[in-house]
């Protein structure tokens, strides 16, 4: 902890200097004045001062709340501003001298023209492809595509570049597992299993974009080891007071709905903003197992299940911003969700010496229920440095999450001529959970020159989870505890990080340089079993980055970062779930984090097509197996440090505009990836295979705003682990129409259009022969529309990194 504190004071003594330069700095020497169209002052207009000679940027300022901006210069020199606000025509002010006998120049009051009123005569119209590449992301707009109405957010997620979500909702980018989900900037700090839940009950119409980050810098979080996926929730961008309201109905072999409410509140100092939604949701799904079991006598097994799950799903969002002055604000929000459901399944196992001869039949009847409540409050400051772009910020978090899971079973256990073979065998599950996460953190930028600038910043967060298994067999008429299968597992986590960026700016080249290190400390605890495993660890994670500039239309890129992934809360938990008596699920609380060495090399040409190459290499990688179990004859999926994980990947993006009413953007992600294990389960593993993934998306104008979408996706074979996943499909539909002068819209979407999409798999495992085939609901029509009223051209709210985004990705909602 001495390092994290001499950091501390590292960053404050820099802040303080900081700040003692501005104090004796001279006054400002250059000023003016803004009115808009009533001749009222304009606050937070962007004033941009250029050099008269060669029209340069010099510095940025914004008006504050009399309309007045202020420059401090040295030297002299002729001089221009342009002013500019959305809404507004740019303002460009007459040129001002300075001389070294006049150092102080006032351009006095100009006002600004609204740009509305020239809006009969011009209609302009600008739409956001699907489909973005930036620098260090790839984003995917979502609130302009009309097949992304009324999905879940994980449904959309299906739908990004080089992102997959298997059939167990484990989700993959570039091919590669163990993506870190934030929520607009914000770990999760939650379970696969559990971000999984929280995808899927969010709707699109929460969406602004996803971005796809594949090669993050020290300011991340280091876990993810192939990368991070931010999905960015909508923010009203207007002030006064507006909103919107949205409603969806969707129907595939079931009916499902979603509606909700977002309200914003703006005034000068002052700016207020919520939303909440509601959702119900069913779906059917079947899945399909053959296997063997070998032995001295071979047992094959024929399992068909069939499942039918409901979902009731509340969701609401709440926060205030305090602008204390045009450089300083302060922020409170709160996050949480109220949702629960049940599931009742039927699988029926036929049991015999070949597929064709069956002896006995085992049938499982189950009905399991979920309640999953969360809230998180978030308290934030933000200070503005300078106007060139320094700042503090700070943030204080406290999450907390109740679930509670339960189930109960029936097995029945017959010869193929109907006769029992046994009593029908009842159980039953109960497993309360709790989880209290805390974090804090801060952070630090500032231009130490004009071509070098300095990030830094801190970050300590403490994870307690509490899961209770209680299982009980019915036994004699009364329900009894089963000591086999009830425990308790308790885990605390706390990591204190500290990280720092230095970005330095030559003429066409750009180099950053970053450094995070990260202390963890934990402890797992199997209560009943008295089993405690704690680790105790140092880890450093360095970050490069570099961006040559060719030409103007030709640019190159390279990035390496060393990135670290921890066990999620559920993959530690050792508790274990039956499908039936010869398929089950364990977690394993002795899995170590893995770690990986990330490279990438990218071209980008005419600033909009995009190559990139990548090569990671994943030690004691944490990976999902299904091995058998052969004292039972059963099959169970654990989690495991299999040895080594090698990734090849090259992506590319191609964008193109065929007609003035049809766009497409394509993209193509092809790799290879290898497993090797020397010994898992009592046999080596060794896989490797060439993968690829195309996804196509078609947007055509019929006329002025009415557009149609089509998206299609063709994953190959693939190996992970030991699973050989066979090739999965789907093409989408849609149409979207504005309305009421673009005040609302409506849109008509068919997601998996020819109901294609499955998951089928196989074994991977030597000695270990199954087949898997899983079928969802996944043909559904949506019809959704949304109205959108109040003022149309104010600031939006301000969006935040809270400090507990990395630990909320490893939970159940």
């Amino acid at each position: 902890m001495k390092t994290l504190y001499k950091i501390a004071f590292f960053l404050t003594l820099l802040f303080t200097v900081k700040t003692g330069f501005a104090q004796t700095n001279p006054k400002p020497n250059i000023s003016g004045i803004i009115l808009d169209e009533t001749k009222k002052p304009a606050d937070y207009v962007t004033v941009v001062l250029f050099k008269a000679s060669d029209s340069s940027v010099v510095k940025t300022a914004f008006t504050d709340p009399s309309g007045t901006f202020n420059f401090t210069i040295s030297g002299k020199g002729s001089y221009y501003y342009k002013a500019s606000n959305m809404g507004y025509k740019t303002l460009k002010s007459k040129t001002i001298v300075l001389t070294e006998d006049h150092q102080k120049v006032d351009f006095g009051t100009a006002q600004l023209i609204a740009s509305t009123q020239n809006l009969k005569e011009v209609n302009v119209a600008v739409t956001k492809p699907l489909i973005e590449r930036k620098m260090d992301k790839i984003v995917m707009n979502v609130s302009n595509s009309a097949v992304m109405t009324g999905s879940t957010a994980l449904e959309v997620l299906q739908k990004a570049p080089g992102v997959t979500v298997d059939q167990n909702d484990k989700i993959s980018m570039m091919g590669k597992q163990g993506v870190l989900i934030q929520l607009d900037g914000k770990q999760t700090y939650m379970s696969s299993a559990d971000v999984a839940n929280l995808l899927r009950n969010m709707q699109s119409s929460d969406i602004e974009s996803i971005e796809l980050i594949t090669n993050p810098s020290s300011k991340y979080d280091a876990s993810g080891n192939s990368g991070i996926i931010n999905i960015k929730t909508k923010k009203n961008k207007n002030g006064g007071t507006n909103g919107s309201i949205n409603g969806s109905l969707g129907y595939g072999k079931n009916l499902r709905a979603n509606t909700g409410l977002n309200l914003n509140y703006r005034a000068q100092k002052v700016n207020l903003f919520g939303n909440y939604s509601y959702g119900k949701f069913e779906r059917n799904n079947l899945i399909a197992i053959d296997r063997i079991s070998n032995g001295t006598t071979d047992t094959y097994f024929m399992q068909v299940g069939e499942s039918n799950r409901k979902q009731y799903n509340n969701n609401l969002k709440a926060g205030l911003d305090y602008f204390i002055d045009k450089k300083n604000t302060i922020g409170i929000l709160v996050n949480g969700y109220f949702n629960h459901g049940n599931e009742t399944s039927t699988n029926n196992t036929l049991i015999g010496p070949s597929f064709q001869k069956t002896d006995s039949t085992l049938t499982t009847n189950s009905l399991q229920t979920n309640k999953y409540n969360n809230v998180s409050y978030n308290l934030n400051y933000k200070s503005v440095l300078d106007t060139a772009g320094s700042e503090i910020s700070a943030d204080v978090d406290y999450s907390r999450y109740k679930g509670n899971d339960g189930s109960d079973y029936a097995n029945d256990y017959r010869f193929e001529n109907g006769n029992s073979i046994r009593p029908i065998i009842y159980t039953r599950n109960n497993t309360p959970s709790i989880i209290d996460i805390k974090a804090f953190k801060i952070d630090y930028n500032v231009s130490l020159t004009k071509t070098v600038k300095l990030e830094a910043g801190l970050k300590s967060s403490w994870v307690k989870t509490d899961n209770d298994l209680q299982a009980e067999a019915y036994v004699n008429s009364a329900w009894e505890n089963d000591t086999r299968r009830s425990n308790q597992f308790v885990y605390d986590e706390n990591v204190n990080a500290a990280y720092t960026n230095v970005n330095k700016q030559f003429k066409n080249t750009s180099v950053q340089i970053g450094l995070r290190v990260e202390q963890t400390n934990s402890k797992g605890n199997l209560i009943t079993k008295n089993t405690v495993v704690e680790r105790n660890y140092w880890d450093f994670f360095p970050t490069l980055f570099v961006q040559q500039k060719l030409s103007k239309n030709n640019q190159l890129g390279f990035s390496y970062s060393r990135r670290i992934d921890r066990p999620s809360y559920d993959a530690l938990n050792p508790f274990i779930y039956y499908l039936d008596e010869f398929t089950y699920s364990k977690g394993n609380p002795f899995l170590n984090p893995q770690y990986t060495h990330n490279f990438e090399l990218s071209y980008t040409l005419l600033q909009k097509y995009m190559l990139s190459i990548g090569y990671s290499r994943i030690n004691d990688v944490i990976a999902e197996v299904i091995l058998p179990d052969a004292a039972s004859q059963s099959l169970y999926q654990t989690n495991a440090n299999i040895a080594t994980n090698i990734s090849y990947n090259a992506n590319l993006n191609v964008p193109l505009q065929l007609t003035k009413w049809w766009q497409t953007n394509n993209n193509l992600n092809v790799f290879y990836l290898s497993f090797e294990a020397p010994d898992l389960a009592g046999s080596a593993l060794k896989t490797g295979k060439t993968s690829f993934q195309f996804k196509s998306q078609q947007t055509f104008t019929i006329m002025d705003g009415f557009t149609a979408e089509i998206n299609g996706s063709y994953e190959s074979p693939l190996d992970y682990g030991t699973l050989s996943l066979k090739a999965r499909y789907y093409i989408d539909a849609g149409l979207s129409k504005s309305m009421f002068n673009k005040k609302a819209s409506l849109k008509l979407a068919l997601s998996d259009v020819f109901n294609m999409s499955e998951n089928n798999l196989s074994s991977a495992y030597p000695g270990l022969t199954y087949s898997l085939h899983q079928k969802n609901e996944t043909q559904i029509g949506r019809l959704s529309f949304t109205y959108r009223f109040g003022k149309n051209e104010i600031k939006p709210a301000r969006r935040r990194s809270t400090g507990t985004e990395a630990e909320q990705g490893r939970m159940k909602n």
